[in-house]
């Protein structure tokens, strides 16, 4: 009597969130073990696999389609296949694609690992200069000043670190946002993890708003980690640029 198959598993896959070096032999290993690769931008991942030496068989997952592609995927696993579930950079689902999968997965009993590795966010608490723990992390904040506000607002009187993900285009009104709520609390701002221009500037809310004045442009996602509540380490006069 033949035995019933072995079901696939979904790993969650961690790649770098810049310099490519960084990804683990684990990492690299699981890649290379895996039948299919569910990419956020299967051009993008192309790059790594690439770098990696791997040709592997990808299928796109992102916040347009994820709905879509749940019963197929769990299809698959059922079937015995293993599948990848890389972002296009970081840890899987932390504002990426794939919750959705996950609960999906797991509500049909299939197995689940994680290969874990790079986060920006933790990248920049520990860069920051500011208490790691607690923290509180908010993920990209609301486009609208309004919600953003509110935000903000319902973790202002926390005695956490608080930490957000922002773009180049609205970094400058985020700034300013959390200035007015947050008060003149001190902050950091990263861009460039692990890359060639790294920056993490140090010091107050107001002078990150100044710092944002004097930049014509940013590249790249950014990190901002604020001070907790009632935090009262002196401020530098100036913050390190």
């Amino acid at each position: 009597m033949n035995e019933p198959a072995r079901p696939g598993t979904l790993w969650l896959v961690a790649t770098p969130i810049g310099n490519l070096d960084d990804i683990s032999k684990r990492a690299r290993d699981q890649l290379e073990a895996c039948d299919w690769i569910a990419s956020e931008d299967t051009r993008h991942t192309g790059r790594l696999l690439k770098h990696l030496g791997l040709d592997k068989r990808q299928v796109s997952l992102h916040e347009h389609n994820e709905a879509q592609r749940i019963d197929r995927f769990v299809e698959l696993l059922g079937n015995g296949d293993d599948i990848a579930l890389v972002s296009d950079a970081g840890t899987p689902l932390i504002c990426d694609p794939g919750f959705r999968l996950v609960r999906a997965v797991s509500e049909a009993g299939l197995p689940i690992g994680n290969v874990p590795g790079p986060t920006a966010f933790v990248a920049a608490v520990v860069l920051s200069g500011l208490p790691t723990t607690p923290l509180t992390f908010l993920g990209f904040p609301p486009p609208k000043s309004g919600k953003r506000r509110r935000l903000f607002e319902s973790v202002v009187d926390l005695a956490h670190t608080v930490i957000f993900y922002e773009s180049p285009h609205r970094i400058g009104r985020s700034l300013r946002d959390a200035l007015e709520v947050f008060g003149d609390r001190r902050a950091s701002l990263s861009r460039e993890l692990t890359k060639l221009h790294e920056e993490t500037i140090r010091g107050s809310l107001r002078e990150l708003v100044e710092v944002d004045h004097e930049r014509s442009t940013w590249k790249g996602e950014l990190v901002v980690c604020v001070a907790p509540n009632g935090y009262t380490e002196k401020l530098d006069k100036r913050p390190d640029r």
